[in-house]
């Protein structure tokens, strides 16, 4: 029986804002198996932990993370649109996540944003990051775009990749498994018996995402999916006890 691993989206993006340092130590914390991270690239290049292109939503400030220097970024308050006791979050760089991160007996998932911005040269600054910090051997890198995961794997063909999808069609593993990907990541919704059979036939990791509800989890636990990314990861590791309990 596969043991389905559990990442924490963003972190605890439940608990504390996401993708920034609080809701990566409750997540650390949690008993989930992984953490999961977006990165982007600022004005000068500095690659940091922010999932949408504007600031806006997560953030008091207004325009493109691409438009900010990292100093002018950091300024910004991070953590008062969740609640006001995070109100001195700010926006993490890689750098700083990663020397954190190191020493946690954690795997990784860092998820490239390059699907509505292509930011020139991010996959050779975020595999330098992860190989300085000796990370490469559990982390798994993951992308919307597959010309990133295309350029990631001629920086390194035996780095993990992941091909990131919201949209079905008839034989995704192949798809993935054909541009360089060696996993591929997957909306909740998209998730039947049919395509596990799939990925198990061709070893590919299959993980899914963003698992939030019970009675998605156990439909995960019970396909045998590789992963689950979730906003609860405390959460989904209470489930997955009591589904292993049931079904052992």
């Amino acid at each position: 029986m596969i043991k389905t691993m559990i990442y924490a989206h963003r972190g605890a993006s439940k608990l504390a804002p996401e993708n920034t340092m609080p809701a990566y130590q409750i997540a650390s914390e949690s008993g989930a198996d992984g953490l999961e991270i977006d990165v982007q690239l600022t004005k000068d290049r500095i690659p940091v932990l922010i999932h949408d292109e504007n600031v806006r939503r997560t953030t008091n400030g207004t325009g493109f993370v691409q438009d900010y220097t990292y100093d002018e970024i950091k300024q910004l308050d991070a953590g008062s649109w969740f609640s006001s006791k995070f109100s001195n979050c700010s926006i993490i760089t890689l750098e700083y996540f990663l020397r954190w991160f190191k020493d946690l007996p954690l795997v990784l998932n860092v998820e490239l944003k390059t699907n509505v911005i292509e930011y020139k040269g991010i996959e050779r600054i975020v595999y330098n990051s992860l190989k300085h910090y000796q990370l490469l051997d559990r982390t798994v890198i993951s992308s919307f775009n597959i010309a990133s995961i295309k350029k990631m794997r001629i920086i390194n063909p035996s780095v993990s990749t992941a091909f990131l999808t919201s949209t079905k069609s008839r034989h995704l593993p192949g798809y993935a498994h054909s541009h360089g990907a060696s996993s591929l990541h997957i909306k909740y919704r998209m998730l039947d018996k049919k395509l596990v059979k799939q990925c198990h036939k061709e070893h590919m990791p299959l993980r899914i995402y963003t698992v939030n509800r019970p009675s998605w989890m156990a439909k995960c636990f019970k396909l045998g999916c590789d992963a689950i990314f979730t906003d609860v990861p405390h959460e989904a590791v209470e489930h997955r006890e009591l589904y292993e309990k049931q079904d052992g």
